[in-house]
């Protein structure tokens, strides 16, 4: 890939959450092992009326407060506070941007611009900044999601940017794509030979996607009660991951080889008509309950008044191509479930016949279990014979071959997913990013299944704090003889 980095960033929403747990720490991390080019200048801007030396106390101590011990180097860390500059913006008042402008100068050099922002300020951030001069060709920007609430708001907005800035200069932000794990999706499937012959409707039941939240609402409550688990993980997380899993090979891995691929799986995504919709999908809301050894309140104690927001989603989908027919995918997510974790599990066809039914031996399908997180791993569950003399029988049993990431690369340092999207971001790799043909798709899907909740008055059923939502979900595969695959 040719890379045509940037000679400054301009981070928008600077002071803020995203900023000071993920943004900062991750620029330091590349400036500390040498990667961010050299003269690069930072400026943040806020609404906050605040100096150059103020901005360095406030990332200085998001750094101390967030950064691995072992990451904390007192020369790299005066060094890479050096980089940061301020400008207090209101991206609401088109007067504010001039003094922007001049604070960042000259961009013949090239300008990325990170908009950490409220979708609302879209339209006169970009007016803003295309006024002053900060927008022309030597100039990218990467928009953080969410991007609108359905296909007609995501069209206006990307309808706006793009009244300014072309598609080749868009960068727009799927976190998960940065995790080393979801990468290596691609690594497993593309670089191995065994897996393709049975990568398909004749060797796979079925795949599970489960992305699991101990957490509730903590600060997030205004946007979460109007979005909801659907809108919030599976139009953008668990969409892109059904897409890594179900594409076909790229000739390449750049930015429109990959990306072709991935659109193309969006668009066989099979509509969920109004009437299948309470036979495919489940809505939940958690109630009180245990979480983590403490006693938890329900979503609406939580969010102080009556919502009928689903803070739990579980669907059956179906890829409706020449390599996926008839394979059910399951997606699941929720806030406040038994466990934290991110993960894909792929079942694949039991053996066509079993040579050891006759002496006592119970074969169960290999699974291939693709964990996100907490921890980082691919693990195939396979059959071996346990030991013995077999007079009773043959005694087969299940046994997971594992391969760990922090194991196996237990000398590479693990990075933040935002440590990869940034640097690419500068150095304008648009491959990690997501092209606007995907986002329609997305939501074109995500709007029927709204569409079909909304015509049946679907209500989320309520299920305990601490549990793996409600009974239904579970319902929704053992229908099809299939179990979720949970710890």
């Amino acid at each position: 890939m040719q890379r045509n980095p940037v000679s400054k960033l301009l981070l928008f929403g600077a002071t803020g959450d995203l900023s000071r747990r993920m943004l900062l720490p991750s620029l330091y991390g590349l400036h500390a092992d040498g990667l961010l080019p050299h003269g690069l200048t930072i400026t943040g801007s806020a609404r906050s009326d605040m100096d150059d030396a103020g901005f360095r106390d406030l990332a200085n101590k998001a750094l101390d407060e967030f950064l691995p011990a072992d990451r904390k180097n007192e020369g790299a860390l005066k060094s890479f506070l050096e980089r940061l500059v301020f400008q207090a913006v209101d991206l609401s008042d088109p007067s504010t941007f001039k003094p922007l402008a001049d604070k960042i100068g000259d961009v013949s050099g090239g300008l990325a611009i990170y908009l950490s922002t409220a979708p609302s300020l879209f339209e006169s951030a970009v007016k803003g900044l295309e006024s002053v001069g900060l927008a022309g060709d030597t100039v990218r920007i990467a928009l953080e999601k969410p991007l609108g609430y359905d296909l007609a708001s995501s069209r206006h907005i990307n309808d706006t940017v793009a009244t300014v800035f072309p598609e080749t200069r868009i960068f727009r932000i799927d976190h998960y794509l940065g995790k080393e794990t979801v990468q290596n999706i691609l690594a497993l499937r593309f670089g191995n030979s065994f897996f393709e012959p049975v990568w398909n409707a004749r060797g796979i039941d079925n795949i599970q996607i489960t992305i699991a939240e101990k957490v509730g609402l903590e600060e997030r409550a205004g946007y979460y009660d109007g979005a909801g688990a659907l809108r919030d993980m599976v139009a953008n997380h668990i969409l892109q991951l059904v897409a890594l899993v179900a594409m076909e090979p790229p000739a390449h891995f750049d930015k429109d080889a990959v990306r072709d691929e991935k659109a193309k799986v969006f668009r066989s995504l099979r509509l969920i008509a109004p009437e299948e919709t309470p036979n495919v999908t489940v809505t939940g809301q958690y109630s009180s309950g245990a979480s983590g050894g403490e006693i938890v309140k329900s979503y609406t104690d939580e969010l102080g008044k009556p919502s009928n927001t689903e803070t739990f989603v579980a669907i059956k989908a179906h890829v409706d191509n020449w390599r996926w027919q008839g394979v059910p995918f399951y997606l699941r997510t929720g806030k406040r479930m038994a466990s934290r974790q991110s993960e894909i599990a792929i079942q694949f066809k039991p053996v066509p016949h079993s040579m050891f039914q006759g002496r006592g031996g119970l074969l169960q399908p290999n699974v291939l279990v693709i964990r996100l997180q907490p921890e980082e791993y691919v693990q195939m569950l396979v059959m071996a014979k346990e030991p013995g003399l077999d007079r009773e029988g043959i005694r087969l049993r299940e046994v997971p071959l594992n391969l760990s990431m922090d194991a196996e690369f237990a000398g590479s340092r693990r990075r933040i997913a935002y440590e990869r999207l940034l640097l690419d971001l500068i150095e304008g790799d648009q491959t990690l990013f997501v092209r606007r043909d995907e986002v329609e798709a997305q939501w074109t899907w995500i709007d029927a299944i709204r569409a079909g909740w909304d015509a049946n008055g679907t209500k989320p059923k309520s299920y305990a704090s601490g549990t793996w939502g409600p009974s239904a979900a579970i319902a929704l595969t053992e229908r099809d003889g299939v179990t979720w695959q949970d710890d």
